[in-house]
């Protein structure tokens, strides 16, 4: 399916943009592909990315991870690529995310 959907080749061209060091979350890229409201399918098509992509530097828009079994996993790739964490576990979103909210909808 991920290859054949036009709307997750487009994910996956942005997410492969994303930084070293950086992050997105998936209502930021829903805006710049303009699906404001695509968090849902942006996700949908994190869940079959394909193996080269820098899926860790996806996250939720208040830094939160997810991947389930592989939250762990993507939390020890963000903080060797140097991502900041806050206190309570979350990515810092204010210090590394890639788009900013205002920029992103002029992308």
């Amino acid at each position: 399916m991920s290859t054949s959907n036009p709307f997750f080749k487009q994910v996956y061209a942005v997410v492969g943009q994303i930084p070293f060091g950086k992050v997105a979350s998936y209502g930021q890229i829903a805006r710049v592909l303009g699906s404001p409201r695509g968090a849902r399918m942006v996700g949908w098509a994190m869940r079959h990315c394909p193996d080269n992509l820098p899926w860790q530097r996806v996250v939720m828009a208040d830094g939160s991870i997810t991947g389930g079994e592989f939250a762990s996993l993507r939390r020890d790739f963000l903080l060797s690529e140097g991502v900041e964490f806050l206190p309570d576990g979350r990515v810092d979103m204010a210090a590394c995310q890639w788009l900013r909210d205002n920029s992103a909808t002029n992308s």
